[in-house]
C-alpha cells in the first residue's frame, strides 16, 4: 500500500483509511468485536495505515476496540489514529452536539484512556456546534495541541463559512467530509476551498452505506437500528435507480479486473481535493477488497462514462443530511 503526505502535516498515510463506525455497532445492526479485531489487523497488514473512529461509535466501544488490535499487533509505529469530539449522549443514546470546552477537554481524556496511547494525531470536531461559538473550540483544540495531546486539528461536516472561522482562531489541518459517486454536494465549494488552504480530507461514506458494493438488489429490507432503515436512498422509490446505475458502473469496473467496491473508491481518490477515503470494515475478507484500491487509475475516458451513467440512472440524487445530530 502506497503513502501520501497528508495536507500540511507530517503524517504519511494510506489513501484508504479504515473507518470504525460499524466497530461500535451503533445503527449498523451490531458488530462482534472479535470479528472487528480480525478486521482491523488485516488492515495493518495490508498497510491501511490510518484508521478512523469516534467516541459516538458505539458510545466508547468502537475505540475500545481499536485499542485491543493495536495491543494485538504489537507494532504500531506507523499507525495514525483520527477521532472525533464534540457529541455527547445520555443513558437511552439520545445523542445532541456540544463543542463546548468542557465538553472537549472530558472527550480527550476519555479518548486517550479509551485507545490507549498518549497523543491522538488527529482531533476532529465532529459537526459543528451552534450552540458554542467556534473561537471557544477552536482555542480548546489549540490548547491540547500545546499540551501534547494532540498533535492535529481536524473538522468534521463543516461548511465553508464555518471552516474560514475557524482558520481565524487557530490553525486546521483537514476536514472530514461526506463523498462518494451518489453524494457530491461537497464539489461546489467545499473541496475548492479545502484546495486553496490546503486542508487535507477524508471523503466519508465511499461506499455510500453498501450501495457501491453491488450486493444489493433494490428489494432488501433493513432492520430496525440499522440507519439505511432512514436514509432515504434507501426507500422503494430511489433505490432501484442506485441499483440500476450499480449494475452499470460494475460493468465498467470488471474492465479493470477490478469489484465496483474498489472501482467506486479509486474513483473518489482521483476527484479534485480528494486526500484520502474512509471505507468501512465489517471483516477481513472486506478490508481485502477495500484495499484493492490501490497500484491502478481509472482511465478519463471511463471516469467520463461514470457521469454518463449517474447522469441517466439518478435523476434526484439525495444528500447525507438525514445523518445529522440535530439537537
Amino acid at each position: 500500500m502506497e503513502r501520501k503526505k497528508f495536507g500540511k502535516t507530517d503524517l504519511e498515510v494510506s489513501p484508504i483509511v479504515l473507518g470504525t463506525w460499524v466497530t461500535g455497532g451503533w445503527l449498523w445492526g451490531g458488530a462482534e468485536d472479535k470479528e472487528s479485531i480480525r478486521a482491523i489487523l488485516r488492515a495493518l497488514e495490508l498497510g491501511i495505515n490510518f484508521i478512523d473512529t469516534a467516541p459516538v461509535y458505539g458510545f466508547g466501544r468502537s475505540e475500545s476496540v481499536i485499542a485491543q488490535a493495536l495491543k494485538d499487533w504489537g507494532r504500531n509505529g506507523d499507525t495514525v489514529i483520527a477521532t472525533k469530539c464534540g457529541l455527547e449522549w445520555d443513558e437511552k443514546e439520545n445523542v445532541r452536539r456540544n463543542c463546548s470546552a468542557q465538553r472537549i477537554r472530558q472527550e480527550v481524556e476519555d479518548s486517550l484512556k479509551r485507545l490507549n496511547v498518549d497523543r491522538i494525531d488527529l482531533y476532529q470536531l465532529h459537526w459543528p456546534d451552534p450552540n458554542t461559538p467556534i473561537q471557544e473550540s477552536m482555542e480548546a483544540l489549540v490548547k491540547l495541541r500545546d499540551q501534547g495531546k494532540i498533535r492535529y486539528v481536524g473538522l468534521s461536516n463543516f461548511n465553508s463559512e464555518q471552516m474560514e472561522e475557524c482558520l481565524s482562531a487557530g490553525e486546521v489541518h483537514s476536514l472530514q467530509p461526506p463523498y462518494n459517486m451518489f453524494e457530491r454536494g461537497v464539489e461546489r465549494e467545499i473541496l475548492p476551498f479545502c484546495m486553496d488552504h490546503d486542508i487535507a480530507t477524508l471523503g466519508y461514506g465511499g461506499l455510500c452505506r453498501g450501495l457501491l458494493t453491488g450486493k444489493f438488489t433494490g428489494d432488501e429490507t433493513f432492520p430496525k437500528g440499522d440507519l439505511r432503515r432512514v436514509d432515504p436512498k434507501f426507500k422503494p422509490d430511489r433505490f432501484k435507480q442506485y441499483v440500476n446505475a450499480v449494475r452499470e458502473l460494475k460493468e465498467v469496473a470488471s474492465g479493470y479486473g477490478k469489484t465496483v467496491a474498489q472501482f467506486a473508491l479509486r474513483w473518489a481518490l482521483q476527484q479534485p481535493g480528494m486526500t484520502t477515503i474512509i471505507a468501512g470494515a465489517r471483516t477481513p475478507s472486506q478490508v481485502e477488497d477495500n484495499a484493492g484500491v490501490a497500484g491502478w487509475e481509472i482511465s478519463q475516458g471511463d471516469l467520463q462514462k461514470v457521469e454518463e451513467i449517474l447522469s441517466k440512472h439518478i435523476q434526484s440524487p439525495v444528500g447525507p443530511e438525514f445523518m445529522s445530530p440535530r439537537k
